[in-house]
């Protein structure tokens, strides 16, 4: 292991089949309005989480871990056996993210803050 420390789960996206139903839902449980409201996405921060609804309504939740080097991180995890699933790649504000899936095929995420 190299070493590569994350920062822990702090963001969890969900895919939702009717993003404006979801959102009424997800603002009742949390108690907050969203932070972020667009079409193609609605996000809540709630508590030091982030909680993101994305149309499509296809798949489970995926949690991302927040870690400081994405790449390191993507390396060691695959050397360990994961499949990289999505490359880092930015989605806005230098955030990047990507995902992979471990060795039973769940999806698991990476969020690196620049």
């Amino acid at each position: 292991m190299t070493g590569a420390s994350t920062q822990g789960i702090r963001t969890v996206l969900h895919p939702v089949s009717d993003l404006a139903k979801a959102k009424a839902v997800y603002a009742a449980l949390l108690g907050v309005p969203p932070q972020t409201d667009a079409p193609f996405y609605v996000g809540f921060e709630a508590e030091g989480q982030h909680i993101g609804l994305v149309p499509g309504g296809e798949g489970s939740p995926v949690s991302y871990w927040h870690v400081p080097d994405i790449e390191a991180k993507l390396a060691e995890v695959s050397a360990a056996g994961a499949t990289v699933k999505e490359p880092a790649h930015d989605v806005g504000g230098g955030r990047l993210v990507a995902t992979f899936t471990d060795l039973d095929g769940n999806v698991l995420g990476l969020v690196q803050d620049r």
